[in-house]
C-alpha cells in the first residue's frame, strides 16, 4: 500500500461534505436574494438539489473507497448526514420561495 491509510478519516470526509453541502445552500441563497431579477426562485433550488444529489454520491463514493477492505462500518454515520441534508433540502424546496 502506497500512503496513509485513511479508513479513519470518515469524519473528516462527513465534514467535508457537509461544508460543501451548506457552501452550495449558503451560495444559491446569496444567489435568490441579492440577485431576485437574474436568479430565479426556481432555477436556484433545481441547481440546489442537482448540487446536492451530485455531492451526496460523491459522499458516499468516498467513504466507501476509504473504508474498502476494512471492518470498520460507518452506514449510521452516513445515514445521519445523508438524512440531515434530505431533510433540509425537502424544506427548502417546499416552503422557502
Amino acid at each position: 500500500m502506497i500512503g496513509r491509510r485513511i479508513e479513519n478519516y470518515t469524519g473528516l470526509i462527513t465534514l467535508s461534505y457537509l461544508g460543501a453541502f451548506f457552501a452550495t445552500m449558503f451560495g444559491t441563497m446569496v444567489g435568490y436574494l441579492y440577485y431576485p431579477w437574474a436568479y430565479a426562485s426556481a432555477s436556484g433550488h433545481y441547481a440546489m438539489i442537482v448540487l446536492t444529489v451530485v455531492e451526496a454520491i460523491g459522499y458516499i463514493f468516498c467513504v466507501k473507497v476509504a473504508e474498502e477492505g476494512t471492518t470498520k462500518k460507518s452506514n449510521g454515520q452516513i445515514t445521519a448526514a445523508l438524512a440531515g441534508t434530505t431533510a433540509i433540502m425537502l424544506y427548502v424546496a417546499l416552503y422557502i420561495s
